[in-house]
């Protein structure tokens, strides 16, 4: 084992044990990252959310100007609740080569490997500077990316390169669909089941609602672009969960379904949203205020998380494939921050350790072989930085 790989691993394993499950702060585990990387150098700037809870950092390493090169990881990670889980989640064991643990894949192996080749970086860069961009909440709406990019604008900090450290298997990704969720709610009246027309029925209207987006989900496929790479090549709509009612014989006065949109172009969520849009001010709320006038249906945007548009002009595709020695590119259907990235002007790829086969399963796993590439890859970035 290498000593950068052997850095590298030491430095999961304390990843792992901080539980940065989205709904809990990530302050510990962004506080050390902080310390680890100024030990090295790096110049750092924590961005707190609004209340305080959770932190984006952002370092740097080299000179400061634009142009810079980011590496970027979320230190969030899923529930392990009601998973049957082998060992302990939250503490990294090893086995034939494979290190365990909730996040070793999604996306702390990254996020490792990155930080333990800080003091090589920071032997090396000189004219072009490395930028860690470690984000919260990426698993529930990317809300952390927005906000660093908000901070990185305010700060006047443009970056020209981001490479997202999601597993990939170290395979070069320049596109991927949005991820656009949405909760929409329901308000009917209550009534007693044996007069169903005295009352409106939120569960049924929602359930017609569904019945739309199934429409909706047929339509999209004829809207696929033409040659489109993705699999599926078209928009997808995914019902979540509906919710609604308290008892058998009781109208339900309200319900609350979750659905999900992945566009492959942005018409394509106007679209759907256009429609939706329609068909509740057309059909659906009519028919629910002529027997109660204060009947509603609105819709919460849980995240609109813009896709990664494959670019025909892409520094970060060209420096990754020089890196890794590859000669293509992927696209995946999953979504990361790497659209909000681009959005803000710079170039984006997808490319880490591990396999999103084993994200957000029990015992989640990344090789050994796989941590190794990616500290491979990072070393040549730094060499090539050294001018």
């Amino acid at each position: 084992m290498t000593t950068q790989l052997a850095d590298t691993v030491a430095l999961l394993g304390d990843l792992i044990a901080f539980p940065t499950v989205s709904e809990v702060s990530n302050l510990d585990m962004i506080a050390y990252l902080a310390h680890r990387l100024e030990a090295d150098g790096a110049r750092v700037d924590i961005f707190h959310d609004e209340i305080g809870h959770k932190a984006n950092l952002f370092a740097t390493i080299g000179p400061d100007m634009d142009g810079g090169i980011v590496l970027s990881g979320h230190s969030d990670v899923v529930p392990v609740d009601e998973q049957d889980w082998a060992s302990y989640p939250f503490e990294m064991t090893e086995d034939l080569g494979l290190l365990y643990g909730r996040g070793t894949c999604d996306m702390k192996g990254f996020i490792a490997a990155a930080v333990a080749m800080a003091p090589y970086f920071a032997e090396r860069v000189r004219d072009r500077p490395v930028h860690f961009a470690f984000t919260y909440d990426e698993e529930v709406g990317c809300f952390g990316a927005q906000a660093l990019v908000d901070s990185l604008k305010q700060k006047g900090i443009r970056p020209g390169v981001a490479i997202i450290g999601e597993p990939t298997m170290m395979r070069i990704i320049e596109g991927h669909k949005g991820c656009y969720e949405y909760t929409t709610h329901f308000h009917g009246l209550a009534g007693h089941g044996s007069s169903p027309d005295r009352g409106v029925n939120a569960v049924e209207y929602a359930a017609r609602y569904v019945n739309r987006l199934l429409e909706l989900k047929d339509a999209l496929r004829a809207r696929a672009p033409a040659g489109s790479r993705f699999d599926p090549p078209w928009t997808t709509i995914n019902t979540g969960s509906l919710i609604g009612g308290v008892a058998h014989n009781v109208i339900a006065s309200i319900a609350k379904l979750e659905w999900e949109m992945r566009p492959v172009q942005t018409a394509d969520a106007q679209f759907v949203k256009d429609e939706l849009s329609r068909y509740c001010a057309e059909e659906l709320l009519p028919a629910m205020r002529s027997i109660s006038p204060d009947a509603e249906i609105t819709t919460e945007v849980i995240g609109e998380v813009d896709g990664l548009e494959p670019a025909d002009e892409n520094e970060a595709k060209q420096i990754m494939m020089e890196l890794t020695g590859a000669n293509t590119a992927d696209v995946v259907p999953f979504g990361t921050e790497a659209g909000i990235f681009q959005q803000y002007g710079m170039s984006a790829v997808v490319c880490g350790p591990g396999s999103i086969d084993q994200a957000h399963k029990p015992d989640e796993y990344v090789s050994l072989d796989q941590l190794q590439q990616c500290v491979d890859m990072l070393g040549r970035l730094a060499d090539r930085l050294d001018v």
